[in-house]
């Protein structure tokens, strides 16, 4: 069975990836690819060349490897992956996560070249730190 979270968002890729650099990730979804908790999400357009249309394709960013709830146990240290594994390219934007549990929730940010688990600070707006209410 398994925790599943839930991943919604992305993370951007400047530039974009061209094929050379990412054909050959596992990251990058084949039906030979291993399995992880982030994908490339790739861009497809169609060029018009010399010798006829060609396909061009770049990775433009980060996100979650699949639809709904998945078992996303090793999301941030595979989005430190992808850091690693290019290089040359700025990773800015985030991934909003969601857990089974009630207020399991999370982001994962880059800072400086770092993949960050981001947790709320939840506080009631009728409470002062001490945790008096405003009221008593």
């Amino acid at each position: 069975m398994g925790y599943y979270t839930t991943v919604d968002g992305a993370i951007r890729i400047e530039p974009p990836l061209k094929w050379a650099e990412f054909k050959d990730s596992p990251f990058y979804e084949t039906e030979t690819s291993g399995k992880r908790d982030v994908r490339l999400k790739v861009d497809e357009e169609i060029v018009d060349t010399d010798e006829g249309q060609m396909i061009r394709k770049t990775a433009s960013a980060l996100e979650g490897s699949w639809e709904g709830g998945y078992k996303a146990y090793h999301l941030l240290e595979h989005v430190q992956e992808v850091i690693e594994a290019f290089p040359g390219h700025t990773f800015t934007g985030r991934l909003d996560c969601e857990g089974e549990e009630a207020a399991d929730v999370w982001r994962v940010v880059v800072r400086d070249g770092v993949a960050v688990k981001v947790e709320p600070r939840i506080v009631w707006p009728d409470e002062d730190e001490a945790g008096e209410r405003d009221d008593d």
